[in-house]
């Protein structure tokens, strides 16, 4: 059995180290100006991969799906769509191996589907870096420590995308996330963003088959939790 290992921060000195001017003040401008100057500069993209998904796909080229966002509040996330409509002779959908195709796993491998999330970022819904956005059906499964990882927005990328993504474990990934919590900063920001750009050109950390998906959590018992 894995063991998540957690230290033992009390509130104060988590705003020491999570709520400075940067985090309060200029991280959301900062969003504001990175996702409008991102849509307009890829816009040519967008519309070719729109215009793509439409054909290969059909209709929605956008699939939307809940997640909980800052403070646990639920948000529709925007991302292009990687499924065909396929069901079998009872009008059943047929299971995601299935319906994903191989146009949408080359979207999904070179984190193409995740474009329309800086729409999710310009409305405020998420930030450039954060958390990831789960399923809301993990919820109930945190430990309180792993609720943490709601205190900011979630991120397009984030330390636990940049640290292995898909190759890490679920408590590895939430133990990223609650230290990116605690050391919200402009510099560690921007180290996440240029190991980002790095990483959709290398694409470490993510399946080989292109699903770029990992087992489901299914939750962490608080006596697998040790404090230090």
């Amino acid at each position: 059995m894995q063991t998540t290992v957690k230290p033992n921060i009390n509130n104060h000195v988590r705003h020491a180290i999570g709520g400075g001017v940067y985090r309060k003040y200029f991280k959301r401008p900062m969003d504001l100006v990175l996702s409008l100057v991102a849509i307009i500069v890829l816009s040519p993209i967008l519309i070719i991969i729109s215009i793509l998904v439409r054909i290969e796909l059909g209709s929605p080229v956008i699939f939307k799906q809940k997640r909980p966002g800052l403070n646990e509040r639920i948000f529709s996330i925007y991302k292009f769509r990687t499924m065909a409509d396929t069901r079998d002779k009872n009008g059943e959908l047929l299971s995601d191996s299935v319906r994903l195709t191989k146009f949408g796993k080359f979207l999904r491998f070179t984190s193409l589907d995740e474009l329309p999330e800086l729409f999710n970022i310009l409305k405020g819904d998420m930030s450039i870096i954060g958390p990831r956005p789960l399923l809301t059906e993990y919820l109930p499964l945190y430990n309180q420590y792993q609720k943490r990882r709601h205190e900011v927005r979630p991120g397009l990328s984030g330390l636990a995308q940049v640290s292995g993504r898909n190759s890490i474990s679920w408590e590895e990934k939430f133990n990223l996330d609650v230290e990116y919590v605690n050391k919200v900063a402009f510099i560690e920001d921007w180290k996440i963003i240029f190991k980002t750009i790095k990483k959709v050109f290398v694409r470490e950390g993510i399946n080989g088959d292109g699903s770029a998906t990992m087992e489901a959590f299914k939750g962490t018992s608080e006596k697998e939790t040790i404090s230090l």
